[in-house]
């Protein structure tokens, strides 16, 4: 008789238009083994994992899930209520949180770094009325391009800072999926360069420089937003996100006031990405 491996089922997960809800797990005491290497699994092949119904996540909780995938990276100002030093803050309260984050463009975060975090996720510990987080899936994105034009950008490598920031190039292959993605931040490129490390290496143009940016941006918002998935916040909502699969940008009423949509504050902590950027 044949031996046949028992599907054990630790959650229920919905698929939504990008990733997946989670329902029935408590992120706030599941330790197993098993459970968090699935979970893994899972945001390796949909990228985007919501858990629902969650209730109030601690930072120190918060720092503890975070760590089931990597080391973390804290690169950015920490907020005095921050309520861990691996948390960052953001709000649209300064007095409550960092301000003014999230709406310089369509971004992975970290492309700053020797590589882009591996995952990032999100807490929102205080939820407004108005003030979604958008994401879109950056292969579709990739496949979606002409053949011309996505030749130019297959030449193209991302500088963050033309001193000493690190060079990416924009499509490469996911270390853990395989498939091809973009490392870019729409608001924190400072150039780029056409055939990095080869011959005939050049800087783009001031023309060249300004028509990519728009044309990524294209991209995402073309069709009417057709491709992006558009989050809005429940009280309880825990995000775990792979950063280098899906890029995103926080809505415009991110930024309004207390008054307008009530207080937005968001805990985010991103993990280290040991596999820099490559073409293979």
């Amino acid at each position: 008789m044949r031996n046949f491996r028992k599907m054990v089922s630790y959650y229920k997960l919905t698929p939504i238009k990008l990733g997946c809800e989670v329902r029935g797990i408590n992120l706030k005491i599941e330790n197993r083994k098993e459970v968090i290497e699935k979970i893994k699994e899972d945001v390796t092949k949909h990228r985007l994992l919501i858990f629902k119904g969650q209730g109030d996540i601690t930072g120190y909780r918060q720092v503890q899930i975070s760590k089931w995938f990597g080391d973390l990276e804290v690169t950015f100002y920490q907020h005095e209520r921050s309520p861990h030093p691996q948390v960052f803050r953001v709000s649209n309260d300064p007095t409550e949180g960092c301000t003014g984050v999230g709406r310089t463009g369509w971004h992975i975060d970290g492309t700053f770094q020797p590589a882009p975090y591996a995952y990032s996720l999100y807490y929102m510990a205080s939820v407004p009325k108005e003030g979604a987080t958008v994401f879109a899936p950056l292969t579709e994105v990739i496949e979606g391009l002409s053949p011309e034009k996505y030749a130019e950008w297959d030449r193209l490598w991302m500088a963050s800072d033309r001193r000493a920031g690190p060079v990416h190039p924009l499509i490469y292959t996911h270390p853990r999926s395989k498939k091809k993605v973009l490392c870019f931040h729409l608001g924190m490129t400072s150039d780029f360069i056409y055939d990095y490390g080869n011959p005939g290496e050049r800087l783009a143009t001031p023309q060249e420089f300004t028509r990519i940016l728009n044309e990524i941006h294209h991209e995402f918002v073309k069709d009417n937003g057709k491709i992006q998935y558009k989050h809005n916040w429940e009280e309880g909502d825990f995000i775990i996100s792979d950063n280098c699969a899906v890029a995103h940008e926080a809505s415009p009423e991110t930024q309004a006031p207390p008054s307008q949509v009530g207080l937005r504050v968001l805990h985010r902590t991103t993990v280290h990405n040991p596999i820099p950027p490559a073409k293979t």
